[in-house]
Order: structure tokens, then C-alpha cells, then sequence
């Protein structure tokens, strides 16, 4: 079968100027694979390369920098030669060279795993070759293309799409692999990546395992799912996260307390502590939407940081004021746990948190059975949180109608700790609906002033939890046909446009809605067992199951 060329001729068309914007939107490109290298042995140390993958392709590109204020001028010879020659100075190797090398050893690893795939090589170089055009086609025929005098190469850096459930990962894996360059023995070479199974009749064999073994599904019934359960499936995934796999991760140093709180001699709370992040910046790139609120986080670090640095440069001169307590404004499912999380390890860098770990509180974890339950549970709680954040979900029901519910004295406790200069290793964030929390702070003055940090966290759009959808299902390295994905948008569309928007689960609704075509899928699969191994993550139309969306109640009245 003839291969489709797509993936290079796609690059191969581009011209100096859209080069750059192309590699952006690669990395949005649900059908390529793409990973960064800031160096690839043994020919291109030290260069910046990025590779591209597709189940046809490879693009190997490459960032040819320079510090030195001036930069190389040289020609190169009539063929592909190690050396160059550069004007009034000694030869130097050749960087067209050194990515041809590069390109037929990652074509002899690809072969090494018997795949079949067509290699390209683009080089973006900030040295002026002179003699380009006269060696265009001497390049084409060696399937490279040379980009030159480009400016400040180093500072640049494209997105990528790193989705390990991509078939292109396999071969960017392979071509990358320098333990295939020695003499490989059959056991060194599989024929198939290390995700799949050798051949058909172990699949068939695991595959009936996973049918009758324990494993084995029951029905489902839909009541199963209490609706705590529904509004907790996006808290759920972010506990798997709460413990670091990297050992040497730095934050594994930190000291966690335990999760749990007498309010009484009689009664013990689980609260919930979210382990700081190794890196929270990264983790606040990756977020969907949020521009405002990435922005203005940056904003109340960067302040934090340089007072920091002040003192460190001028002690004893007078520090910028920063409270560090904040408001997070926002309907369920929109990121508020989330962004809370990479908040208290962003500011634990900054070296305003010596810890940067979560505590999550609600009023359930103040509110005890006894007088005198809530002053208890609030000292243990603060004292769980210093070094770290203190998040209270929905606080607005601290705010009891009734003068005499204890959910105002927890309000009034806080304050007096927020009052307290001793405490100043804590951060406090308060959560909720905007309108409810506005009315809280409004009825009490002092407590809108000790939080001067506002954070509104909007519904997510349409396109956006598109890209949610595709974040979570790399989870599961899912993919979706392209009949099954044009389907789920659709459902998706119609279930936002009948949304009641105070009831409306942003994340949470793509959440549950993913649980069920999971749920569907794997029913599919378990009945019709397919004989094509990659069918078992591969999720089809008929997977795609309607969820019925609450509309919004109309009003009666004259």
C-alpha cells in the first residue's frame, strides 16, 4: 500500500516566515505525535530538536544557535560534506551534515524495528549560508530543507504533543532509541512496540482472561452513581495525582501531615491534603482557558518573589505588603481545586510557603455535634495548613442566616488568625459560586478586606472543553475515529446549548460523560471481542452514549 506523504509535504511547503507558526500547530494536531530534545546523540549536541510522527512519517527538526554576537557566514560544498568552509577562519563541521547523520541513524533504528517510515529533515539556522540557492536541489534530493539567518533561535520554543496513545509516539520512541546503534539480537528488536502484544493468538488468549477473569463486568446500573459521586469525579482524578511518582522529586522532602481532625472525643474528619506539585508553572501552561487568571497569579508570585530577593539583596529594607489570602470565584467543575493546587506549590517556590501542600476543608469539617466542635476543628486545621494553603469549598455556607449558626463563629475564628502577624505562613482561599460569595463578604467587612486577591474562574466554552476531552482521554491513551469524535461534539454542542448555567458541571460534565462512553466501550469490546488489537482503545460512534442535560426551569409569573 503506498504511503501518504502528508506530514512532510506539509512541512516541506513552508517558507521562513509560517515555518515557526506550522510547529505551533503541529503540536494541536491530534494526528501527530511531537517531543522536544534539547540535545540527540551523537551528532547534534546541544542543538534544540524537534521530532514529528505520524503512522507514515518522521520530521526531524532542527535549532542551530549561536551566543556569539556575530553570527557565521560560509558556503556549503556541492554535496553533504562533514566540513564547512567559513570566511577567513578554520573549517568547522557541517550542521546539514550532522542532521543527514542523524536522519539515517534514526532510519537504521526504524529499520532495526521493522518500520517502514519516510524521514525528513529540516534545519533552522541563525548562520548566513551563501551559496543556499544553488544547493536547493542538492538538498531536496537528500530530503532536507535549510532555513538561514534566522535571529535569537535560542529564545524560541514550540508546543508539542507529547500524547504517549498516539501511534507516532512508537516511532519517535524508536527513532530516538541509541541502545538499537549496537549489534541487536532478536530479543533487542520487537517487530511490535512494547504496548501491544506479540501476536494474534495472545491476544485472543488475553483478551478471553480479561472476559473471565475478575475483571469481569457486571451491569451497570445508572443509581448506582449518587449525585456526591457525580460532583466529586474531577476531585477523584486529582487525588491520583497527590503522590509524586519521580523519587527524587524535590517536594518529596516536604513534610505532609496526615489527613484527619478530632472535632471531639467521639468524632474524627477526613480532610483532604493535595501534595505540592515538582512543576506548578507547567502545570498552569497546561490548563485550558484560565489566560486571566494565569496572568494575574503570575502577577501576585513574580511581587512575592522580588520581595524575596530584596530582602536577600538589602536586609532589613521595608517589604512590599503581599497577602497571600484569595477569593476563587466560579461554578463546579470550572478549576478552582485544580488552580489551588498549583497556587500553593507556585508560591512554595517563591519561598513564600515552606511547604506549598493543599489542605481542602468544607463546612462539614468544622461543624461537629458539640459546643465548642468548631474551635477545635479550626486550630487543627490551620495547623495542618501552615506552610501550605488552607482551601474551604462552597464557604459561603459558613455564612448561616441564623445569628446564632456555627458557621459564623468558624467565619470569626479565621479572621482572628488572619489577624494574627504570626501567621503568615499560610494562605487562606476561599471558594464558591460568585454571587454567594459576594453577598458573604459584603455582610462582613473585615473579612473582604483580608482578601484582597480575587480570582473569577469563567465557564469553560464549547471549544475548550473540547480540548479537556482530549487532555483526559491521553489518560486512558483513547483514541477517537473520526465518525465518534465529529459525534461527540455534537452531543456536546447540544447538551451546552440546552445548559441550565446555574446547574451547569463545565469539567465535570465531560467528566461523567467520558465515564459512560468508557463504560460503553468496554461493554462493546467484552461482547464483540474484537481480533484487531488496537480496537481495544480505539472508541467508535457507537460508544458515544447521550447524556440528558437538566434545562433551565422556566419562570412563572406576571
Amino acid at each position: 500500500m503506498m504511503k501518504s506523504n502528508r506530514l512532510i509535504n506539509d512541512f516541506r511547503k513552508q517558507e521562513k516566515y509560517s515555518i515557526w507558526k506550522h510547529m505551533e500547530a503541529m503540536a494541536v494536531n491530534y494526528a501527530v505525535y511531537s517531543v522536544h530534545k534539547m540535545s540527540v546523540e551523537p551528532y547534534l549536541t546541544g542543538k534544540d530538536v524537534y521530532v514529528y510522527g505520524n503512522e507514515e512519517n518522521l520530521v526531524v527538526v532542527c535549532l542551530d544557535c549561536y551566543h556569539e554576537k556575530q553570527k557565521p557566514v560560509y558556503e556549503e560544498g556541492e554535496s553533504i560534506e562533514p566540513l564547512v568552509m567559513l570566511h577567513g577562519q578554520e573549517p568547522q563541521e557541517s550542521v546539514v551534515w550532522k542532521l543527514k547523520e542523524t536522519m539515517r541513524l534514526m532510519q537504521r533504528r526504524l529499520s532495526l524495528c521493522r518500520f517502514d517510515l519516510n524521514v525528513y529533515g529540516i534545519l533552522l539556522t541563525e548562520a548566513r549560508i551563501t551559496n543556499a540557492d544553488d544547493l536547493e536541489d542538492m538538498w531536496k534530493a537528500n530530503h532536507i530543507k535549510v532555513f538561514e539567518g534566522f535571529r535569537d533561535l535560542r529564545h524560541r520554543r514550540a508546543s508539542v504533543n507529547a500524547d504517549e496513545g498516539l501511534r507516532g509516539h512508537i516511532y519517535c520512541r524508536a527513532a530516538l532509541d541509541s541502545g538499537l546503534d549496537g549489534e541487536l539480537d532478536a530479543a533487542n528488536v520487537p517487530a511490535e512496540p512494547q504496548s501491544t502484544l506479540d501476536d494474534e493468538d495472545d491476544f485472543d488468549r488475553l483478551l478471553q482472561e480479561f472476559i473471565d477473569g475478575p475483571f469481569k463486568m457486571e451491569p451497570v446500573e445508572e443509581d448506582d452513581r449518587t449525585d456526591d459521586d457525580a460532583e466529586n469525579a474531577d476531585d477523584e482524578e486529582e487525588e491520583e495525582a497527590e503522590t509524586p511518582v519521580d523519587t527524587d522529586d524535590p517536594v518529596d522532602d516536604v513534610q505532609i501531615p496526615d489527613g484527619e481532625i478530632e472535632q471531639n472525643q467521639t468524632l474524627s474528619v477526613k480532610v483532604k491534603i493535595l501534595r505540592p506539585l515538582a512543576q506548578p508553572r507547567e502545570e498552569l501552561d497546561k490548563l485550558v482557558g484560565c489566560d486571566d487568571i494565569k496572568r494575574r497569579m503570575d502577577e501576585l508570585v513574580a511581587l512575592t518573589s522580588y520581595n524575596k530577593l530584596m530582602q536577600e539583596q538589602f536586609p532589613g529594607s521595608k517589604q512590599h505588603e503581599v497577602s497571600l489570602h484569595s477569593v476563587f470565584l466560579g461554578r463546579p467543575g470550572t478549576g478552582k481545586t485544580t488552580v489551588c493546587k498549583i497556587f500553593g506549590s507556585l508560591l512554595h517556590q517563591a519561598g513564600a510557603l515552606s511547604k506549598g501542600h493543599v489542605v481542602v476543608c468544607d463546612r462539614g469539617t468544622f461543624i461537629g455535634t458539640l459546643w465548642g466542635d468548631e474551635e477545635r476543628a479550626v486550630r487543627q486545621v490551620v495547623e495542618k495548613a501552615q506552610g501550605g494553603v488552607l482551601m474551604i469549598d462552597e464557604a459561603y455556607l459558613l455564612n448561616g442566616k441564623n445569628e446564632n449558626d456555627p458557621g459564623r463563629m468558624v467565619v470569626q475564628l479565621l479572621m482572628n488568625i488572619l489577624a494574627d502577624e504570626s501567621q503568615r505562613d499560610i494562605a487562606v482561599v476561599l471558594c464558591g459560586y460568585k454571587d454567594q460569595m459576594q453577598k458573604m463578604l459584603q455582610c462582613n467587612p473585615g473579612l473582604e478586606s483580608r482578601f484582597p486577591n480575587r480570582f473569577e474562574f469563567q465557564d469553560f466554552s464549547v471549544d475548550e472543553l473540547l480540548d479537556i476531552t482530549r487532555c483526559r482521554v491521553q489518560d486512558y491513551e483513547y483514541q477517537f475515529t473520526q465518525e465518534a469524535w465529529e459525534k461527540y461534539r455534537h452531543v456536546l454542542s447540544q447538551a451546552y446549548q440546552v445548559r441550565d448555567p446555574q446547574t451547569w458541571g463545565n469539567a465535570r460534565f465531560v467528566a461523567n460523560q467520558l465515564e459512560r462512553i468508557y463504560i460503553q466501550h468496554a461493554a462493546r469490546c467484552v461482547r464483540l471481542q474484537p481480533v484487531d488489537k488496537l480496537s481495544l482503545r480505539q472508541i467508535t460512534a457507537e460508544d458515544i452514549v447521550p447524556i440528558e442535560v437538566p434545562r433551565q426551569r422556566p419562570r412563572m409569573g406576571f
